[in-house]
């Protein structure tokens, strides 16, 4: 079943359920995937998936800044509720890896390519983006990369 379907379904079944709190970050993510569907980023009615991921990470990333803003602004019901919809967001993304897991993800990269030096990070982090797309913050895995390479 594809996103935008599993989006409708769930858009329903929260109206039915007069979830309104939900409500709002699916149609949140409904519109975003509109966006793209309707833009020059595809050339097909069907979205790729990387695309999605990629949407779905940067309306996570999204709410979270603006929750961060709202905190130190002492709006913390504003911050609760972009908290919330990255929580309901992030039930579409799949399951995160542990530093751990991307870490040994990582040094099997490094194995193959036989990265040695700070030069060889752009060959790695390629490599680990296509192998861990959606399941870690490339902000993670650079750090990671950089502390193995270094």
């Amino acid at each position: 079943m594809s996103l935008e379907i599993k989006i409708n379904e769930d858009i329903k079944n929260s109206m039915r359920s007069k979830d309104k709190k939900r409500l709002a970050a699916l149609r949140a993510i409904k519109a975003e995937l509109l966006l793209i569907k309707t833009g020059a980023d595809t050339s097909t009615t069907e979205i790729p998936k990387e695309l999605e991921l990629k949407t779905l990470q940067k309306l996570v990333k999204q709410r979270k800044e603006s929750a961060k803003t709202y905190k130190e602004q002492n709006r913390e019901d504003l911050a609760e509720e972009e908290l919330y919809q990255a929580e309901i967001i992030e039930e579409f993304l799949p399951k995160q890896m542990s530093k751990e897991e991307v870490e040994e993800v990582i040094r099997k990269i490094i194995e193959e390519t036989s990265a040695s030096s700070m030069k060889d990070m752009g060959k790695v982090m390629g490599m680990a983006q296509k192998e861990i797309a959606g399941k870690a913050d490339n902000k993670v895995v650079s750090e990671i990369v950089k502390g193995l390479l270094s």
